[in-house]
């Protein structure tokens, strides 16, 4: 069974090894497909009826309030409450969206600063469906302006253009999308990488079994940086086509190491400058310069890893290796044939988008099951059920078997989200919450603080997977009814927005 404590999850010497490859290669095709799935537009069912539709939005939108009336700060006073002694000073992501709340409302307007663009703040999921049945023909989702800027000033001159998916918006970003869609959006390529993944996540078992107490079974305090290892180790496994060694056999690895250092960097100076108040767009702060310096790393030693795979494939040639088919080339191999900066560029957002999302995920479920012996005991008897054997596949039919295991990744992403929710900007008019908010308004969907909440979700504080359950994947001998726990919404629960 799982351990707990202080937070960190161990593993008892009686694990199952294909339990853990299939959480491992779950996680890694999940948050790949998602993180970078094209978003698709509303369906012809919704403009079907169009003119009606825009009589009705026009009544609606005569019918609502002012945008000036909608509950709102001073700037001044919001800024104030950010310095030290403030009453948003040092609070994280998620007490801020919620500190919001308690202040303005369900629904608010807070002013931008320091050439930051204000937004409206919404916790009210019917606003949530509307804005995103208001997207347009690409859907424009705020991101770092930080990480923008490295791409389309700092660095203009490696980038020449080709700024990647999570720096770009509108056409541009459907430009890209277009030439890596291909590549990136074939199933099969899954197969490519079940053996690679499954020795990376034996590496991972071992070193747990090296590092933690052999009386306890308790792993250290440093083992969130074991499981960032991990999560690195194995999204370069399909971002760089190899392995860095990060877990065992090259840990002390200079670049490697600063590919590591890099993006743990690049996380921790985002959240500084892109959720607090910062002068960097008139200033170049010291925390700003930081969080440059982490990106110009990840660009240079990322472009080396091509490089490398690039000379690698050339002297394959050169030596008269057969080029091997299309269905056995590597993700990285068939976006070097499209054009080498997309591969290099598709690479970085693969370890931007991969790495801190996997991690995330990861503890958030396995906090959740060592903190419910009873459903790991049900999820692990369901992968005993499709992996007898110690050498049992995971495939993509074994994970269609598994229902039960990916309620349980649902179940985990509802309490400890990836983020505290999605932001768009929408093309058109639009009424939220009885307000008019006039179209290119930034709109943040606060989903965070509805996870928990007893409105939307049936016993909300409880870890049950069964709520995301399918009537035919319904264990009969369960008690408890996966009708009765379903969310309010469709639009409650979308971690990668």
């Amino acid at each position: 069974m799982l351990k707990l404590k202080n937070c960190y999850v161990t593993l008892n010497k009686n694990i199952n090894l294909n339990e853990a490859t299939a959480f491992k290669l779950l996680f890694i095709k999940q948050q790949q497909a998602q993180a970078l799935r094209f978003q698709a537009t509303a369906p012809a069912a919704a403009v079907k009826n169009e003119d009606n539709h825009e009589t009705s939005a026009n009544q609606e939108w005569q019918n609502a309030k002012p945008f000036k009336e909608m509950p709102t700060v001073s700037s001044f006073n919001l800024l104030r409450n950010f310095l030290p002694g403030g009453k948003y000073a040092n609070l994280d992501s998620t007490k801020l969206i919620e500190a919001f709340r308690e202040d303005y409302g369900n629904v608010a307007h807070l002013p931008g600063f320091f050439g930051r663009q204000g937004f409206v703040m919404t916790h009210n999921v019917d606003d949530f469906e509307k804005v995103l049945r208001n997207e347009g023909i690409w859907p424009n989702r705020p991101g770092s302006e930080a990480l923008h800027y490295h791409r389309h000033v700092h660095r203009a001159d490696f980038f020449q253009g080709v700024e990647g998916l999570i720096a770009t918006q509108g056409e541009t970003w459907g430009t890209f999308r277009s030439a890596v869609n291909p590549v990136m959006m074939q199933p099969k390529n899954v197969r490519l990488y079940l053996h690679k993944m499954s020795q990376v996540n034996k590496e991972f078992i071992n070193r747990i079994r090296q590092i933690r107490d052999p009386q306890t079974l308790e792993v250290p305090a440093t083992f969130e940086e074991e499981i960032n290892r991990w999560t690195l180790e194995s999204v370069s496994v399909v971002a760089l086509d190899k392995q860095l060694g990060l877990i065992s056999t090259n840990r002390d690895n200079p670049m490697a190491k600063e590919l590591f250092q890099a993006l743990n960097d690049f996380f921790t100076y985002s959240l500084e400058i892109e959720f607090k108040p910062s002068i960097w767009r008139y200033y170049k702060t010291p925390t700003f310069k930081k969080l440059m310096k982490a990106l110009d790393n990840i660009v240079d030693i990322t472009s080396s890893y091509v490089n490398e795979a690039i000379e690698r494939i050339e002297e394959e040639r050169k030596n008269g290796v057969p080029e091997k088919p299309d269905n056995e080339k590597s993700v990285l191999e068939k976006l070097i044939k499209i054009d080498k900066r997309i591969a290099s560029v598709m690479a970085m957002d693969m370890l931007m988008a991969g790495v801190d999302t996997t991690t995330t995920t990861f503890t958030g479920l396995m906090l959740c099951v060592a903190k419910n012996p009873e459903k790991q005991e049900k999820l692990r008897q369901e992968v005993l059920k499709v992996l007898p054997q110690k050498d049992s596949e995971f495939d993509e039919t074994a994970f269609k078997n598994m229902p039960y295991l990916r309620a349980c990744i649902k179940e985990s992403q509802r309490l400890y989200p990836l983020a505290v929710g999605n932001a768009r900007v929408p093309v058109k008019d639009v009424v939220l919450s009885g307000y008019r908010v006039p179209k290119g308004t930034q709109v943040s969907l606060c989903t965070t603080g509805l996870s928990r909440n007893s409105d939307h979700y049936p016993r909300p504080n409880e870890f049950l997977p069964e709520r995301w359950l399918r009537p035919s994947q319904e264990d009969a001998n369960s008690s408890e009814c996966p009708h009765a726990l379903k969310p309010s919404s469709p639009f409650l629960h979308l971690p990668f927005g």
